[in-house]
Parts: structure tokens; sequence; C-alpha cells
């Protein structure tokens, strides 16, 4: 109802303020909408979640679409498991009207630019960034640290991973080590990361090994100069050179990746953070014990693995090669190895010298011949007619010798080459070997 004065005039009651002045409808209704421009980062609330779109009302005369691929930097999401329905979130406005009249919107631009920021503030306070495995791809992983960051293979552990897909779905810590926004470009370093969070553990590590420890230990890796050895808090390195007493042409024969070893420490390098290992130390020394088991003036069962001008090798045990020398191979004048000996024979030499401290051995077949004591492993392989009572050689087939090389030595019908790691010197009266 309406209103009457004192002197009876009714005034109407107001239903409606006419409070446009002088802008039309459709002026007033455009003036409370937002207004947007390409590039702008805009903020809205979820109103719609499709498998194909979502919208988002950000004020604006029409709600905002944003496709899938604009939603996430992850490939391939559904867009319920990043965004619900009443969600506020930010976006990055791509067009103000596509083809279709629509305004499309973008989550992940969003998130790049405000990543993008943080991201450089960390890499200028030398931080860490930590983000979950989102991909494998070729050379290395993607992680999420707000937009995709690329992590090598060669820079995810401490030592190169072959297998990356255990990553996927892990979140990691890791250092920036590379940002180049105009090429979209982040790099990171698991490694670093772990390198600097385990110096402290490292130099105690070191500071508690000692030289000519023995410690157990997990072969990690195989290469041409040698085997890295896990000793649980670093990796060592056995040189080829420490893997055996015998010669070693590749340590992938020595041992494999995962082979759990026994190994002595042979030397601490504090400033460079270097561990040397020894397998062989650990070991029993060939040398030690033929020399123990053998003496001067014996009779050695044997096989030529190498001639050479001066005379021929002789494997006398295992791991274990003499020389005789070209004076010693017979009782007459002999001008070529050849002449005497071939490659592979097996034959009975006589020890003419037996130097432990140089590793060398001197021996004989011209002496072999005239006769001498049968070392004591192999006078059981023969019987009563072979040798005297003081074990003195006075006969036997040469398959007795080939059958007690067989039971001692393995018995394999190959050629031994000599290694090459042997530089020989030598003269007509004083015959010598040296091991490099």
């Amino acid at each position: 109802m309406g209103n009457f004065d004192e002197s009876g005039e009714y005034t109407p009651r107001l239903i409606t303020e006419n409070d446009l002045g002088s802008l039309t409808l459709d002026e007033a209704y455009s003036a409370t909408m937002v207004d947007v421009q390409n590039g702008q980062l805009v903020e809205g609330t979820v109103v719609r979640v499709d498998k194909d779109e979502v919208l988002l009302d950000i004020g604006y005369k029409s709600e905002g679409v944003i496709p899938p691929r604009e939603l996430s930097i992850r490939n391939g999401v559904d867009p319920s498991e990043i965004v619900s329905v009443g969600e506020k979130i930010e976006a990055v406005v791509l067009q103000r009207e596509d083809k279709e009249g629509r305004l499309v919107l973008s989550k992940k631009r969003a998130q790049y630019e405000r990543a993008w920021g943080r991201i450089e503030e960390i890499k200028a306070g030398d931080g860490m960034v930590s983000g979950a495995v989102i991909e494998v791809v070729k050379g290395g992983l993607i992680v999420d640290i707000g937009l995709r960051g690329f992590l090598p293979a060669s820079l995810v552990e401490l030592r190169r991973v072959r297998d990356l897909q255990p990553y996927i779905g892990t979140t990691i810590d890791a250092k920036i080590i590379e940002l180049d926004k105009n090429r979209n470009n982040v790099v990171l370093s698991r490694r670093a990361w772990l390198e600097e969070t385990q110096k402290e553990q490292r130099e105690e590590f070191l500071h508690n090994l000692r030289p000519g420890e023995v410690r157990n230990g997990v072969v990690s890796s195989v290469v041409n100069f040698g085997a890295f050895v896990d000793l649980g808090g670093m990796d060592g390195l056995v040189h080829v050179s420490e893997l055996s007493w015998k010669h070693v042409d590749h340590p992938g024969s020595v041992v494999t990746v995962g082979d759990e070893i026994e190994v002595q420490v042979l030397e601490v390098d504090l400033g460079r953070e270097r561990i040397s290992l020894s397998l062989k130390a650990t070991q029993q020394d060939p040398w030690q014990e033929f020399a123990g088991a053998h003496q001067v003036g014996e009779l050695v069962y044997g096989r030529v693995t190498k001639l050479v001008p001066f005379g021929s090798f002789v494997q006398v045990g295992d791991g274990i090669e003499g020389l005789v020398h070209i004076s010693e191979m017979s009782a007459h004048h002999v001008d070529l190895p050849e002449q005497v000996v071939t490659p592979g024979e097996e034959l009975w030499v006589k020890i003419i010298d037996l130097d432990l401290q140089r590793r060398r051995i001197s021996l004989s077949i011209k002496q072999a011949a005239e006769g001498g004591v049968v070392a004591a492993e192999y006078q059981e392989h023969f019987g009563e007619h072979a040798y005297d009572a003081e074990g003195n050689f006075i006969g036997g087939e040469s398959s007795e010798g080939q059958e007690a090389w067989a039971e001692l030595y393995g018995g394999e019908d190959v050629v031994v080459e000599a290694s090459d790691d042997v530089v020989v010197e030598a003269s007509d009266d004083d015959p010598e070997t040296t091991e490099l």
C-alpha cells in the first residue's frame, strides 16, 4: 500500500528505483561483466567438469572453457582427477573468443607462470625442488615441479641407473642445474642433491676407513679398467690389476654386477674422495703357495704357453709360469725353441731357480731329462716304478703326467698364451722375466 499525507493526498508505494541513469539495460548488464584480454591471469569457480572440457565462471559474459590438454602438465589425465565443481582455480586467457565464440582458458599456463617465478627464486638461492616423477622419456625422467622438469638418467643417482620405470610415481628431491624460460627448459640433478646431502656421511665414512682392513661389498658396476664395489657407504675401485693373481683380459671374466665379495682397502684419498681396493689381496698368493710347496731341483709337470726367441714359457701351476731358457732346452745346441717344443705341449721340467721376491722361476727341460726328485703333488699319481725311495724320478709314461695335470689344474686341452704384460730381459747366461 501507499501512504496518505495530512491533506489526504495519496502517495503510491515505490516498487523500483531508476538507478540506471542514462544507461540502457544492455549497457548496465555489460558493465557488471569483467573485461579480459588474451594472456591475462584470472580466477574463477569450476561450475562443470566433463570428460572433454571444464567450465570456469570468472564473471565474464560467458563461462570459460578449459580443454583437457590445458588442465595439467601431465599428459592424458582425467579432468575429474585435476579439478572438482566449486573449486576456485587460476587460469590464463588463451582466446577471448574462438571460432565458436567461446572464452578459452588454460589452468596449465597459470600454473606454469606461477611455477616459473618460484623456480627462479629457488635457483637463485641454490635451493632444492621436490616433485613427483610423471614420465619416462628418452634419456631420463620428467618431474612435476609445477612445470615439466627434465632429470637426465645420468643424474638420477650417484651412479647411472639403467631401469628408470621404478621411479614413476615416486617423489624425489633435486637441484636445478639449468633454467631457460625462453626455451622452456628446466634441467634437474638428483645426483647433485645426493652429493650435497651425503657429503658429511661420505667424509665420516672415509675417515673411518683404514688401508689394510678387509671389507665386504657388492659389485656395483664393471668397466674395462676394473670393477666398482659398494662398501655400504661409498663405492671403491678394484683396478683390473688387483682383481686376480692371474692375468685378466677383462674384469667381467672375474666378477659380475651383484656379486658379494671380500676386498682389502689399499688406499683412501680424502681429497679426491676415492677408495682403492684389492680383491686378490684377500686371496692366496699362488706364488707364495707354489714356493711353499716346491724347491729348487724338483721335477714338475707343465704346459708350454709361449715361445720367444730366447726360450719358452711353461705353466707349472695355477697362474704360475716359468722360463725355460734356450740353453736349458736340450743337451745339444738349439737355434730356435720350436725345434724342441710347441705351444700346448705338456712335459717335465726341473726347477733350477725360484725367486719369490721377484716372482720368477727358471726351468730346465735338459736337466729334467737327467732325472730328479718328483714334486710331492705328482708322486701320488705314479706307481713305485716311476721313482725310487728318495723320490728320484726313474721313469713313467707321459700320460700319467697328463692325468696329474688334469687333476691338479683342470686339464683344459687348450693352448694357454702367456700374458702380454710380461717384459722379458734375457741374456745367454742369465735369463730373467719381470712382471709389470
